[in-house]
């Protein structure tokens, strides 16, 4: 039997209690004896089409700081499923711990706001805001939590998404303690800047899920 765990390429460097139960799950799996493929893909397209709507509605791209602090190489679901089915063939891929992207060099969020506006033939409009912003959210709703719950669960949630704004989804180099947008693998044939495309011109949907709170 040969195991294809799809992980993430944030567990890296693990902050969030998710990804730690994903290094946990990994370690169980290499552990077992069994074959096994890792796979860590470094972001999803859905994950950044989440301002798509808002800006085809006439609002500004929002960034955090100024959009350069984080860059990925997304990669589509297609592309990624492809990848996946070649670790049960493919011998090169057995054993071993996989972060992958898609193809083309990694972009910041700045460089897919600037894409989408070119896309809608609009002039580039962007609002910053403050890292420290999500700070104080987290400590509001971190104190808060400890008497509730539902805030408890919104105070996590605010704290994946200050690790999302600030951390790159590349490879990260153990040396020095750096992203690596060289040194993060690329598969496939689809773009994000394609898939902009498409969403803008009707030709696709993005299921959002909890993507949809910044449209």
């Amino acid at each position: 039997m040969h195991f294809v765990l799809l992980s993430a390429i944030c567990v890296q460097k693990p902050l969030l209690a998710f990804q730690h139960a994903k290094l946990a799950f990994e370690q169980a799996l290499i552990g077992s004896g069994m074959a096994y493929s890792i796979v860590r893909p470094t972001a999803y397209f859905k994950s950044l089409s989440g301002q798509v709507a808002r800006v085809q509605r006439g609002k500004p791209f929002l960034l955090f700081g100024d959009g350069r602090l984080t860059a990925c190489k997304p990669i589509s679901d297609a592309d990624l499923a492809a990848y996946l089915a070649a670790c049960v063939d493919d011998e090169a891929l057995r054993g071993r711990i996989l972060p992958i992207g898609g193809p083309g060099p990694a972009i910041t969020p700045r460089e897919q706001g600037e894409a989408l506006f070119a896309l809608l033939r609009q002039p580039p409009r962007f609002r910053s805001v403050p890292v420290g912003l999500l700070d104080a959210v987290i400590a509001v709703l971190g104190g808060l939590g400890r008497f509730s719950p539902r805030l408890a669960d919104k105070a996590e949630l605010a704290r994946i998404g200050r690790y999302y704004a600030t951390q790159s989804m590349l490879v990260l180099d153990p040396a020095t303690g750096r992203y690596d947008a060289e040194a993060t693998p690329s598969s496939g044939s689809d773009t994000l800047v394609d898939h902009y495309a498409k969403l803008v011109r009707g030709e696709a949907t993005a299921d959002l899920g909890a993507h949809a709170i910044l449209s």
